[in-house]
């Protein structure tokens, strides 16, 4: 999914804290956040498990699952199957915000997992 590709994440001050709306571009994250939906993202740095977030590993943004295993193990995770885990472990990696909101064509629903 690309609707990170154009994002500048380098806000200041009271911005940096504001919530912000997004599109989904593709199917990765399909059928919870369809193709073209429209997401809004809390620019929190934490996350608990399972929340959806928008995150960077390694220079590269992607919003995924965040799974954190019984073992430790942390990965993002693309709801559609035809898309790969990320692993985290061992790799630098930030969360840049949390999935708090998705309206697809005026039907909204509420996120709430940090």
């Amino acid at each position: 999914m690309d609707i990170e590709k154009e994002l500048d994440m380098e806000a200041t001050g009271c911005a940096a804290s504001e919530p912000y709306a997004l599109q989904v571009l593709g199917n990765s994250m399909e059928p919870e956040f369809p193709d073209q939906c429209i997401v809004i993202i809390d620019p929190a740095k934490f996350c608990g498990n399972e929340a959806y977030v928008f995150a960077e590993v390694e220079g590269e943004r992607w919003f995924r699952q965040y799974i954190k295993g019984d073992d430790g193990e942390e990965k993002l995770v693309a709801l559609n199957p035809n898309y790969p885990d990320i692993p985290l472990n061992g790799r630098k990696w930030e969360i840049h915000g949390i999935i708090v909101q998705r309206n697809i064509r005026r039907k909204i629903k509420h996120y709430s997992n940090y």
